[in-house]
C-alpha cells in the first residue's frame, strides 16, 4: 500500500477515531486503525467491538492495498509535522513508513488480518438532521446512570416514529424526555432501541463537523445501530435489556407552578449550592406567596439563601432537590423562561421550557425530591 494525503485531511479524520479506539485493551489490534487505500480515496476503520467508526479522505494512491497502524501514536505524530502532503508506504513486514518534508519516520503496523469486520449498515430507516439528534442528545445525555451494573440504564432509549422521533433517559433520581416532531414516511410503527452514552458522545462529536443542514441517514438491526453522515459512519451495538416504563414515572398532573427565568434561577442555585454538602449537593426550594426561596446550609461551613420573585397565591411548599441535577436541566435548556411544576415535599418536581419561545422540541424534566 502507497499513497499521498494531506496532513489536514488525515488528522481530521484521525481525530474522530479517537474516541473509538481501545486505548487500554489486551487486544492489541483494537488499539489500531485500519487504513485501506484504493480509487482515489483512504478509508480509515476504528472499533473497540461495541462501537465502530468509517470515514475516508481524499488521497493519491499509488499502490492499492491495508493494513493496520497504532491510532493513537500515528495522530500525535503526524499532528506535530508541518501542514504539507504527507506520504505512506506500508511496507511487506507491516511497518508504515512516513515522508513529510525533511521528516521521516517508521511505525510498528499489524496485519489487517485480525482486525474485525464491521458490519454492513442496512437499507435507510430515516433521515435525520444531524442537529436535532445531537440537540436531543445534549438534553439527555446527563441523566444517563453511571453505575456500570446498571446496563439498561447506560444509554438513552431512542424512539422513532412516522411522525417524530424522543430520546428518554433517566439514572432512577430523575428522568429526562425530550420529543420532536419529524415527518419520517420510512418508518412504521414504532422503533425502539437503547443508544450507549458513547456512541451518543461520538454522535456529537460528528455534528460538530457536520453543516447546520446536514441529514444523518439512521438505520438498525437486531444488534446495531448504525449512523451514516456523508463519507462517515457510525455504528453502535445495542444495549441489550428492557428499558424502564417511563411513562409510568412521568406526573400526570401538577396542582402548582411557577415560571422562573433560566438564567436566574440557574445562578441563584450556583450560588447557593456552594453552601451544600459535597455529596448530596442538596438543597432546600420553599414556594411561598410572591417568592421561591432557594437555601442550603453547611452547620461547619456556612449557609446561603437567594430569594425570587414568582407568581404564586397558593400553600406554601418546601422540597429539597440536588442541586446538580437542576443544574444540568437549566445549562441544557435555551429558553428564557422555565416552568416549576411541584405537589408537595414528597412528590416528584418537574421542569419544562416555558413562554412563547419555547422551541418545536417538548423537554420534560422529572426529580425525585430529597429529604433534609
Amino acid at each position: 500500500m502507497e499513497f499521498t494525503v494531506s496532513k489536514a485531511d488525515l488528522v481530521r479524520e484521525l481525530n474522530l477515531s479517537q474516541g473509538v479506539v481501545e486505548k487500554k485493551t489486551t487486544i492489541p489490534i483494537l488499539s489500531n486503525v485500519l487504513v485501506e487505500a484504493a480509487g482515489d480515496r483512504i478509508n480509515l476503520t476504528a472499533t473497540d467491538l461495541e462501537l465502530g467508526i468509517r470515514s475516508s479522505c481524499p488521497a493519491r494512491v499509488k499502490k492499492q492495498g491495508a493494513g493496520t497502524i497504532p491510532a493513537k501514536r500515528l495522530l500525535d505524530y503526524v499532528r506535530l509535522l508541518p501542514d504539507a502532503d504527507l506520504e505512506v508506504k506500508l511496507q511487506e513486514n507491516q511497518w508504515a513508513s512516513l515522508v513529510c518534508g525533511r521528516s521521516r519516520t517508521r511505525i510498528a503496523g499489524m496485519s489487517r488480518e485480525s482486525f474485525p469486520e464491521l458490519p454492513q449498515m442496512p437499507a435507510v430507516l430515516a433521515q435525520i438532521p444531524i442537529q436535532v439528534l445531537s440537540s436531543m442528545i445534549a438534553k439527555t445525555i446527563f441523566a444517563i446512570s453511571m453505575e456500570e451494573s446498571r446496563f439498561t440504564l447506560n444509554g438513552s432509549l431512542l424512539l422513532l416514529k412516522s411522525s417524530g422521533l424522543a430520546m428518554v433517559a433517566t439514572d432512577s433520581h430523575r428522568l429526562a424526555m425530550v420529543e420532536h416532531p419529524l415527518e419520517m414516511p420510512g418508518v412504521t410503527g414504532t422503533f425502539r432501541a437503547l443508544l450507549p452514552r458513547k456512541a451518543m458522545g461520538e454522535i456529537l462529536k460528528l455534528q460538530q463537523e457536520a453543516g447546520a443542514d446536514a441529514l444523518l441517514q439512521f438505520s438498525g438491526d437486531d444488534n446495531h445501530l448504525f449512523f451514516q453522515l456523508g463519507e462517515r459512519l457510525l455504528l453502535s451495538r445495542k444495549l441489550t435489556g428492557n428499558f424502564p416504563d417511563f411513562e409510568r414515572v412521568l406526573p400526570k398532573d401538577h396542582p402548582h407552578s411557577v415560571v422562573l427565568d433560566r438564567e436566574e434561577l440557574r445562578k441563584s442555585i450556583e450560588r447557593v449550592s456552594q453552601f451544600s454538602d459535597e455529596r448530596s449537593r442538596a438543597i432546600r426550594l420553599r414556594v411561598g406567596k410572591g417568592e421561591l426561596d432557594i437555601h442550603s446550609s453547611l452547620s461547619e461551613t456556612g449557609e446561603s439563601e437567594e430569594s425570587l420573585p414568582v407568581e404564586y397565591d397558593g400553600t406554601p411548599v418546601e422540597i429539597g432537590f440536588n442541586a446538580s441535577y437542576l443544574l444540568d436541566f437549566l445549562r441544557a435548556s435555551s429558553e428564557e423562561k422555565v416552568a416549576f411544576h411541584f405537589k408537595d415535599p414528597h412528590s416528584a418536581g418537574e421542569l419544562r421550557p416555558a413562554g412563547d419561545g419555547a422551541d418545536s422540541y417538548k423537554y420534560r424534566y422529572v426529580v425525585m425530591p430529597m429529604r433534609i
